[in-house]
């Protein structure tokens, strides 16, 4: 069985500074929709359903690269294969 690979210091940092950006950004897009558009007073399409969404998967995706990462045993053997 691969080992699990423990994830860095960067490689969290990085991590909790996209869920930072993800979270102010979501913050102002979904302030904008509800203010300046005016979705506080009539219905308007919620668009930003599609950022958030599509952000999201990129935010968990990120999230598995870099706490669900195994060893791949097989790698150094295609590098050497490729090498040649």
């Amino acid at each position: 069985m691969p080992n699990k690979i423990v994830p860095t210091g960067k490689a969290k940092s990085m991590f909790a500074m996209h869920m930072v950006v993800f979270l102010i950004a979501n913050a102002a897009l979904w302030a904008y929709w509800y203010f300046v558009q005016g979705a506080n007073d009539h219905w308007v399409y919620p668009w930003g359903i599609w950022i958030t969404a599509t952000w999201a998967l990129s935010l968990i995706g990120h999230w598995a690269s870099v706490y669900t990462s195994y060893e791949d045993h097989g790698a150094q053997d295609y590098i050497q294969q490729t090498k040649n």
